[in-house]
């Protein structure tokens, strides 16, 4: 309630300090209160160097996690010749306002960079700094075309959401539902009331009970005191084209929104947002003048600077040692002028700089992980040259090869029950605190996989329909986009196909069970198989085509490895489970068991489309 009352007192007034401190060299403003257009005050953060020389270049951060948590990023920057700038987003810990998923961040920003614009300690010029949502600010604000943006890093960011790592090919991606659930009542306005917060606290800490109450019902949780968190909720899981409701950070239908500023783009072939973050790199090079920069890593979300992930170890060349020094080399050379290392030198010798994974021996480390290894490359494209894509065909008797099948009415049926999805073990997340494990792990459940207690390998499940190659002569190299093209039937109207590849570890001393590497998966909507625009049911019965598109990836099968693909219709609670039933998207009240057919013959000719580079 003091906040509130707080608010009422600033919105009277244009600008008011609360608090400065001099740091380290360095002097900070706390919660100043920015004007937007429409009369909401956002609490802003500045750190200014103690010993301010003339006008300076921005470094800007607009995040729904607390500016208080920018402290040591603004601590450095002010003491590197920057301002920096932390500002907590519309309706978010010290901000006023109420809380959207993104769709107020365009002109938000718009509004802040105009503020520090007119500041006297600003040369005009902002850059921006942020991973997750706080980096897709700054794509809303580069769609936005701020004028006095100058250069964007967007980390892990926010994109696309229509087309994949949200909605993803019309399935939702359950990690934004565990995002809801714990961010509803932290730093909301529901939770400046402390009964209020307890509550929803308490629902948090019993979400693995919640989530298997879905579809979620407007009003029927603890959530509906958080309503602008439920309706958001709500309506995401409900809609699964890729239509305006999904406009705002929409990079690839509107590239040419884009402020034509230079971009470096930063992601993880274990990021949630990797796809996006390749694809953005592809349309942004077309659509701008400017620089396009692009890095990927064997990373998980937003851990740049570690080389362990999951139950993998990439080794330490892998990290990036210092993560603010190197964001530093790009702001000097976009925002100064300065010619240093981009363009010369590592990570910015070309436009491209990549981690291939597994040129490791496979030995365990002392910490008990699979050392995969791996090493940079650098390119000036994307996909890079010399790759060439290679079909392996899905063949009867679960086998994978690059011969395409020569017999006719070839098939495998199984049995999907939505009451017992396949386990999520690793993978492309985010935001998956307590219910997804991120990162590589060998797919095999215990007591690290909530939903998969028993010391099972997930390919022993008769829902898992597996496909491996022949033990490989010789090292293989997979960098690039992966898709998977099936032919499909069902006895239900509406399910969902998913894939998953794998990089099949023989036994070995260290691992006596071998270790069954997940590379990359995907999953597609029945309904969505023609696309995102529309939904079109199934007839039972019937064989179509359909596409489940994969995390990009680059890895190196190494010899006497298997390459392995795994097909199902579930893989929760990375995705949301089909009913099957076809009734609209969570709102069915009821759940059918289907008979899901992949169909791999010389007329059907199922397949994993992998991008093999010559090494």
């Amino acid at each position: 309630m003091k906040t509130m009352k707080l608010a009422c007192v600033l919105a009277c007034l244009p600008l008011i300090v609360l608090a400065q401190e001099p740091v380290a060299n360095v002097t900070v403003q706390h919660d100043v209160m920015v004007a937007m257009g429409d009369g909401v005050l956002l609490a802003t953060d500045v750190y200014l160097p103690a010993k301010l020389e003339g006008k300076l270049p921005t470094i800007l951060t607009r995040t729904p996690y607390n500016k208080k948590g920018s402290k040591k990023q603004g601590e450095y920057f002010a003491q590197h010749g920057y301002v920096f700038v932390a500002q907590d987003t519309r309706g978010r810990y010290a901000s006023q306002g109420v809380w959207h998923w993104m769709t107020d961040d365009g002109p938000d920003g718009v509004d802040c960079a105009a503020w520090i614009g007119k500041q006297p300690w600003s040369d005009g010029k902002i850059g921006m700094l942020g991973t997750s949502y706080v980096g897709g600010t700054q794509h809303a604000m580069a769609l936005a075309r701020a004028p006095e943006l100058a250069t964007v890093i967007p980390v892990d960011a926010v994109s696309n959401c229509g087309v994949q790592s949200m909605r993803n090919a019309g399935a939702f991606e359950m990690r934004f539902w565990n995002w809801i659930m714990l961010n509803g009542g932290k730093g909301s306005n529901a939770a400046q009331d402390a009964g209020t917060e307890a509550v929803l606290k308490e629902m948090a800490d019993n979400r693995l009970t919640y989530i298997h109450q879905l579809p979620l019902r407007r009003g029927t949780t603890p959530l509906k005191l958080a309503p602008e968190y439920e309706d958001w909720l709500i309506n995401a899981m409900r809609h699964g084209a890729n239509d305006d409701f999904w406009k705002q950070n929409n990079i690839i239908d509107h590239a040419s929104e884009y402020k034509d500023v230079p971009v470096y783009l930063v992601g993880g072939w274990y990021d949630s947002w990797a796809g996006n973050t390749t694809t953005n790199f592809r349309v942004l090079t077309q659509a701008l003048k400017s620089d396009v920069y692009l890095i990927m890593g064997p990373w998980i979300h937003g851990q740049q600077a570690k080389s362990a992930h999951g139950m993998v170890d990439f080794g330490t060349e892998a990290a990036i040692a210092d993560e603010l020094a190197w964001r530093l080399e790009w702001y000097d050379f976009a925002l100064k002028g300065k010619a240093n290392s981009v363009g010369k030198s590592a990570p910015f010798a070309k436009k491209v700089r990549y981690f291939t994974m597994g040129t490791g021996d496979g030995h365990k480390t002392d910490k008990s992980l699979l050392f995969h290894g791996g090493e940079w490359h650098d390119s000036e494209v994307w996909p890079p040259q010399g790759v060439k894509s290679t079909s392996f065909y899905l063949r009867a008797d679960g086998v994978l090869s690059r011969e395409a099948p020569a017999s006719n009415a070839a098939s495998t049926s199984y049995t999907f029950d939505p009451k017992n999805p396949v386990p999520t073990i690793g993978g492309n997340i985010s935001s998956g605190d307590d219910i997804l494990l991120q990162g590589g792990w060998d797919q095999r459940g215990g007591a690290h996989v909530w939903n998969w207690q028993q010391p099972l390998p997930l390919s022993a499940r008769n829902d898992v329909v597996v496909f491996q190659s022949e033990p490989l002569a010789a090292d293989t190299e997979v960098t690039g986009e992966l898709e998977v093209k099936l032919w499909v039937s069902s006895d239900c109207v509406d399910t969902d196909f998913t894939a998953k590849l794998i990089d099949v570890y023989p036994p070995s001393k260290d691992w006596s069970g071998g270790f069954d590497l997940n590379i990359a998966d995907g999953i597609c909507r029945a309904r969505f198989r023609e696309g995102l625009k529309e939904e079109k049911l199934m007839e039972p019965g019937k064989v179509y085509p359909l596409t489940v598109r994969l995390y990009p990836t680059s890895n190196v099968f190494k010899k006497g490895h298997r390459i392995r693909v795994d097909i199902s219709s579930s893989n929760f609670p990375r995705f949301d489970v089909n009913p099957n039933t076809g009734e609209p998207l969570q709102q069915h009240r009821r759940m059918q068991t289907a008979v899901n057919t992949i169909h791999h013959d010389a007329e059907h000719p199922s397949q994993i489309v992998l991008p093999i580079k010559s090494r």
